[in-house]
């Protein structure tokens, strides 16, 4: 097993502010109503190392600090942090791995079971792009991924089939959930918190009628807009 202390002194101090900053992280789900009790993760790649750190399993959000953070090789392996803690990864831990050893942009990943995010996944439905909203955060529709059963790295494969020729950083796994991937932890939890967001819209919208899809050339002019013009650079 990987040592912590036997490490580079940088890369400890990375490991601490990559700790701290996902423990901050983990904070949003609940605040933006994306989970209920111990369900769902948030980790984010320890830059510049074959690591990352992850929440717990089955520990209640209220009880997580930097402490309780969990790391972890892309392999999947935990690795010895010299704290007194025995805390076992969260379950999603081998999905995570995946995703990291194979898709290199990728810094952070979130899991949710928010409410109408998952009922799209119930339904094996993508959520379709009638937003301008949609076509700014996830460039075109929310794909569904295929049925995976937890514990081994299936839904990591699955993941990745899906959004790798995707420009979403979202994926619906079939009866589910949402996961979501970005440059790091944060840019994950914005896109978790988005897709909930457009899911329970699109769900009132057909509610009302029949949802107007946005013209492709227009959601690529939005998309091109939103990830290079948007915000400050």
């Amino acid at each position: 097993m990987i040592r912590l202390s036997e490490l580079p002194e940088d890369i400890q101090e990375r490991v601490h502010a990559t700790r701290e900053r996902v423990a901050r992280l983990h904070g949003e789900l609940p605040a933006n109503n994306l989970v209920v009790w111990t369900a769902g993760n948030v980790s984010e790649r320890v830059e510049g190392t074959d690591l990352f750190v992850i929440k717990p399993s089955g520990v209640r959000y209220d009880e997580l600090c930097a402490e309780t953070m969990v790391v972890c090789t892309c392999d999947g392996e935990k690795i010895d942090d010299g704290t007194p803690s025995e805390l076992s990864p969260s379950s999603d831990t081998a999905a995570h791995a995946y995703v990291y050893r194979h898709m290199s942009k990728v810094g952070g990943i979130v899991h949710t079971h928010s409410t109408y995010a998952t009922a799209f996944a119930a339904a094996h439905r993508p959520i379709p792009c009638v937003l301008t909203m949609m076509s700014d955060e996830f460039g075109g529709e929310v794909p569904v991924g295929p049925f995976a059963i937890i514990g081994d790295d299936s839904i990591g494969r699955g993941i990745v089939e899906t959004l790798k020729d995707s420009r979403s950083p979202a994926v619906l796994m079939a009866n589910h959930g949402p996961f979501t991937i970005g440059k790091n932890g944060e840019a994950a939890v914005k896109a978790a918190v988005m897709v909930e967001e457009v899911a329970r819209t699109v769900a009132i919208a057909e509610q009302l009628g029949t949802p107007i899809p946005v013209a492709q050339k227009h959601t690529d002019t939005l998309y091109e807009r939103y990830q290079k013009v948007y915000g400050q650079h």
